[in-house]
Order: structure tokens, then C-alpha cells, then sequence
């Protein structure tokens, strides 16, 4: 998993404009790499256009259709393995184990 510190608008990587922070580190006490590139309104109303845009169409979509997108993204989160839960405890100083709880009950509910 690559962190490049932009945000994604339609499958666009996108920089914000608005500015940038970067994470917090609590058990190190500092900032980590990389910044991101906050968005102002132009990116928000950009996200709502393409969100306004895909709803009808998702929401006309045969639930078979729908289902192998929540599948899809349960296994992209999987596919990640473990450089999502230690980059989520570097971040949040959360166990590792509790990490792999929320991850496992997110995937099953996208499966549900």
C-alpha cells in the first residue's frame, strides 16, 4: 500500500489545493509522512457531482451487480494486508489485533 497523500475524485488522484497536513503519530509524538493535499470547495463539489452522477445508476443496478461491488471492495481491503493495519496503528496507536477486528468486521459487513 502506497501513501502518496492524494485523494481520489472519480479514478483521479487528485492533490487538494486548500492546503495539506499530515498524520499524528501518538506513540511517536510526531507527524509522518507523507503531507496530504487538503480539498477546498472545488474538490467537494466535484465529489458530489460524480456522486450525484453514479447514484441512479447504482441505484438501478441489478443487486447482483451491487453485490459484486461490495465483494470487490471487501477483497481490495484484504488485499492490502497488513501494511493497512500498521499503518492504522501508527496512526491511531490502536492494538493491532483490535485493528484486525475492525478490518475483518468491516469486510464481513461489505459481504453481508
Amino acid at each position: 500500500m502506497q501513501i502518496t497523500g492524494a485523494m481520489l475524485l472519480g479514478a483521479q488522484a487528485v492533490r487538494g489545493a486548500a492546503g495539506e497536513m499530515r498524520a499524528f503519530a501518538p506513540a511517536l509524538g510526531k507527524e509522518i509522512e507523507p503531507s496530504f493535499g487538503l480539498g477546498g470547495k472545488a474538490e467537494v463539489a466535484r465529489a458530489c457531482e460524480l456522486a450525484a452522477q453514479a447514484f441512479d445508476a447504482f441505484r438501478a443496478a441489478p443487486h447482483e451487480t451491487r453485490a459484486r461491488l461490495l465483494e470487490a471492495i471487501a477483497e481490495r481491503i484484504l488485499g492490502i494486508g497488513d501494511a493497512l493495519i500498521e499503518r492504522a496503528h501508527l496512526e491511531s496507536a490502536l492494538p493491532k489485533a483490535r485493528l484486525e477486528g475492525e478490518r475483518g468486521r468491516t469486510v464481513g459487513q461489505l459481504r453481508l
